[in-house]
């Protein structure tokens, strides 16, 4: 018997210059109303870098707590919302990736959109149809910089997102 070829899956960059942190919201609320149970979003960069200040407008909660202690917050979107539950990952103390199956973050992929800090840390465990939103600093400490990777799905909606 034959094994099924299986087909790349697509990938897509955009880079973008974010003037302020309003910039950034935007380009989260963009992605947000975009998203679907099932999506990975992997937000990566140093400390300090927006990473939190991302979700929280992702999310759509200017009170969204960083859950660098507890790891996990989830949150039920309104009714009508296309990402249903949003469940927000900080792995930062995560020490091996096999720990994050304590956090529940297999039924995260299954029913929710996943916002994942330090998305590195889930080593093999890390889904590979994603976006990926990468930012840095600017010389202007109100401006970033961001890197979008979209993988599977993600790698058809950048132009949306990212125009």
């Amino acid at each position: 018997m034959q094994a099924a070829a299986t087909s790349p899956l697509p990938i897509a960059e955009r880079r973008l210059t974010l003037s302020d942190e309003e910039a950034t919201a935007a380009l989260a609320r963009r992605i947000a109303a975009r998203a679907r149970p099932g999506d990975v979003i992997a937000l990566g960069g140093d400390l300090g870098s927006g990473k939190t200040f991302f979700a929280r407008a992702f999310i759509g909660e200017p009170d969204v707590p960083s859950p660098t202690f507890t790891l996990v917050q989830i949150y039920d979107r309104p009714p009508g919302c296309p990402s249903g539950r949003v469940w927000h990952f900080d792995l930062y103390r995560l020490g091996k990736s096999d720990e994050a199956i304590e956090l529940d973050i297999e039924d995260a992929f299954a029913e929710g959109v996943s916002l994942i800090e330090w998305p590195e840390r889930l080593g093999p465990l890390l889904p590979t149809a994603r976006l990926d939103v990468a930012l840095e600093f600017l010389s202007d400490p109100r401006g970033r910089a961001v890197t979008l990777t979209g993988r599977g799905r993600w790698a058809g909606l950048l132009d949306q997102v990212a125009p």
